[in-house]
Order: structure tokens, then C-alpha cells, then sequence
């Protein structure tokens, strides 16, 4: 365990790691990057002059390579130490200035009018019958049915998402792909599942769709 002071002296337990060149913090309490994170870094499909919203944005990770060529990309999550976190590593790679921070649920903080022409999101989807006690726990507990934030978020995505837009969603077969497939095709998006990763109890699933 390593330790970061911040420009203002506040010293924080941090891990490091490094990806495609790039390095990264993971503060105390904010979700490190997994496979299911990579799978998306991976499939990456931001375009120049994209306005992208990465969902959920954890350390900041796919914000940071989003920005190497997206116009703008905004950076959201409900963990205040993932904000926190995000910023420092947007800073370290110098991208900073095409990125912008909110910390709120899902869409709740934005206007109607903030449309995106990509949304990328590694949605919280393992079941859970307890609710999120400590901050981190946001970044992985899906509900019951491991369906309840994906369900939320699936319900507002079109109103923030422009026609001929994209959305990158990861999720597990633990909480119902087909159901995602299914809500997306209804919302008169095309919808696919375009990389697939197996582990031990669980199949990983990246979904594209794009809204008509």
C-alpha cells in the first residue's frame, strides 16, 4: 500500500497500476479496475469530437482514455471518493481540461437538454439482498435480482443518449442479459452482445447498442 498527498496536503492510502502507458491511483474506498472494467477499456469505441459520459466512473480510467480523443467527456458517480480519485488521475495524465466531474445517482444531476453521442457504463450487477453500506459497495451491488440500478439507468438512457448514439454496457449473466437485450430492442435501440468473457461462476457480457 502506497500513500498520495493531494495539492492541498491530504494524504490518501492508494494502490497503483498502469494501463496502454498510462498510470493510475485507486484511492481507499473506489472500485480498482477489474476484468470486467478492461473488457470495456478494451472495446473502447470513442470517436474524435465524441461527447461521451462515462457512468460510474470509478477511478476514472475510461474517462481518461475517452478524452485522448473525445471533445468532452463527463465523468459521474455517486461515490465522492471515486470524484475525488477521477480528478487525480485526469490530472496526472493531463487531460484534465477535457473533462468535467459530477457526483450524484445515475442521471439525477443532469439536465434533460445533456446529450451524449456515447455513454459507457460498468454497471454495479451482482445480486445482493443488502443495500450499499459503505461507499464502495455502489460499485458492485445490483439488488436482488442484481437488476436494480441497470434497470434505472436503462430507463432514463434514451433521453440523454442522441439518435445514432452508442452505449457500452458491461454486465454479468448473473443479473439477466437477455432482459437488458430485450428493455434496450423495446426502447427502439439495436442492441448486441459483442465480446463475451467466461470466469468461474459467472459470463461477463459487453453490450452495444445504438439508439435509432
Amino acid at each position: 500500500m502506497n500513500f498520495f498527498s493531494d495539492k492541498g496536503g491530504l494524504r490518501y492510502s492508494v494502490r497503483e497500476f498502469s494501463y496502454e502507458g498510462l498510470g493510475f491511483y485507486v484511492l481507499s474506498d473506489v472500485y480498482e479496475p477489474g476484468e470486467d472494467t478492461f473488457l470495456l477499456a478494451e472495446n473502447l469505441d470513442v470517436k474524435t469530437g465524441d461527447r461521451v459520459l462515462d457512468m460510474g466512473t470509478g477511478c476514472g480510467i475510461l474517462a481518461v482514455l475517452s478524452a485522448l480523443k473525445a471533445a468532452w467527456v463527463l465523468a459521474l458517480d455517486i461515490n465522492p471518493r471515486a470524484i475525488k480519485c477521477a480528478k487525480i488521475n485526469a490530472e496526472r495524465n493531463k487531460v484534465s481540461k477535457k473533462i468535467s466531474f459530477i457526483c450524484g445517482d445515475l442521471f439525477s444531476p443532469l439536465r434533460r437538454k445533456t446529450i451524449f453521442d456515447l455513454i459507457l457504463f460498468n454497471a454495479p450487477y451482482l445480486p445482493a439482498e443488502e443495500k450499499p453500506r459503505e461507499w464502495i459497495d455502489y460499485a458492485w451491488t445490483g439488488g436482488r435480482n442484481g437488476r436494480r440500478t441497470i434497470d434505472r439507468f436503462l430507463n432514463d438512457l434514451p433521453n440523454y443518449l442522441k439518435h445514432g448514439g452508442r452505449l457500452l454496457l458491461v454486465q454479468s449473466s448473473l443479473s439477466n442479459i437477455e432482459e437488458t437485450l430485450t428493455m434496450l430492442e423495446n426502447k427502439k435501440f439495436k442492441a448486441e452482445v459483442t465480446d463475451r468473457r467466461r470466469f468461474f461462476f459467472e459470463e461477463i457480457a459487453l453490450i452495444k447498442a445504438i439508439k435509432h
